[in-house]
């Protein structure tokens, strides 16, 4: 059987000098592109049978002018950039790859929380700032921080990486709400154990966030909603921009209404320098890297390979289209 030809229109979402791509080497012939502007995608998927993508848009329009293309397989679980409904419609299979990130987002997750707990932000600027330096003795005690132990944990998401920060954080000694999200029909056993979100964000010492963007979550988190959580409380973002009010949150942050937050997420990525979180107070902000630790992303590529190969074997592996 003649191998196909594949290209990866965005593969520097992937590797960053650190993956080889050998499982998709073994399968077919494979062309990489680092990154794929629209006005460039028709020309560079011309020839190929398979499509690898994170970020590229597959709209209509450009699906209606594909030849040739069997499959567009995603390097990513979120699927919004392609029209499904027209990759159907023109024949061009879907699909995506599952449960590749849980570990590494839950390790910054951790990393995060311990971060804020710990206030190691404050800490290292003090120090890099000389102020250890000038104490009168042994310890810089400028910044009082405490234990997770017996503290209460709200996560607003409980797929699998929700699941998995509950199980830890329970390791820790820290209680664990569960939210209800408003808008979202659950059944009988999914809503056990589950508290509505306006009470986890009041009881909780941290809320965390681990939930997809959809039109139950879209904005989900306001000023109204950081309002009712405590002053000593922190707010974590690890699952998308356009959960959180970046506006509300800034605003919330400046008036010491809540203790600190941290993200990894924002609505625009990447976000201009005059974003209103740049420079917030009491903020960790990383960018958008909680799904991508080197073994995650070495998952990306064999989930991928092992996709191409169902759909060559008339599989239906991770198929959404």
């Amino acid at each position: 059987m003649t191998k196909p030809k594949i290209v990866f229109l965005d593969a520097g979402t992937v590797d960053w000098g650190d993956q080889n791509f050998s499982p998709l080497k073994k399968i077919g012939s494979l062309k990489q592109h680092y990154s794929t502007s629209p006005a460039q995608t028709i020309q560079r998927v011309k020839g190929f049978q398979h499509v690898v993508l994170n970020k590229v848009v597959f709209d209509r329009k450009t699906l209606r002018a594909l030849n040739g293309v069997r499959g567009l397989h995603l390097s990513a679980t979120g699927f919004n950039n392609i029209d499904l409904d027209a990759a159907k419609e023109y024949g061009i299979a879907v699909t995506n790859v599952r449960g590749y990130s849980t570990e590494s987002v839950l390790q910054l997750t951790f990393t995060l929380l311990l971060a804020l707990a710990s206030r190691l932000k404050e800490y290292d600027q003090a120090v890099q700032a000389g102020k250890w330096s000038r104490q009168d003795f042994f310890a810089l005690t400028q910044f009082p921080f405490f234990e997770l132990a017996g503290k209460t944990l709200g996560i607003v998401g409980y797929g699998t990486i929700g699941r998995r920060v509950a199980e830890t954080a329970r390791v820790f000694g820290t209680k664990v709400m569960i939210a209800q999200i408003p808008g979202r029909v659950y059944s009988a056993k999914e809503a056990q154990g589950r508290t509505a979100l306006k009470e986890v964000l009041k009881r909780s010492d941290f809320v965390t966030i681990h939930a997809p963007l959809s039109d139950a979550t879209r904005g989900l988190i306001g000023a109204k909603e950081i309002a009712l959580m405590k002053k000593s409380a922190f707010l974590l973002n690890l699952a998308r921009g356009g959960i959180i009010d970046e506006k509300a949150l800034a605003a919330a942050l400046k008036a010491k209404k809540i203790a600190g937050a941290a993200t990894d997420v924002l609505t625009q990525e990447p976000p201009p320098r005059t974003h209103v979180l740049y420079n917030a107070p009491r903020l960790i902000l990383t960018p958008h890297i909680a799904w991508a630790s080197t073994e995650a992303r070495t998952r990306v590529v064999e989930e991928i390979a092992r996709n191409i190969i169902s759909y060559e074997e008339n599989g239906n592996r991770n198929r959404l289209v």
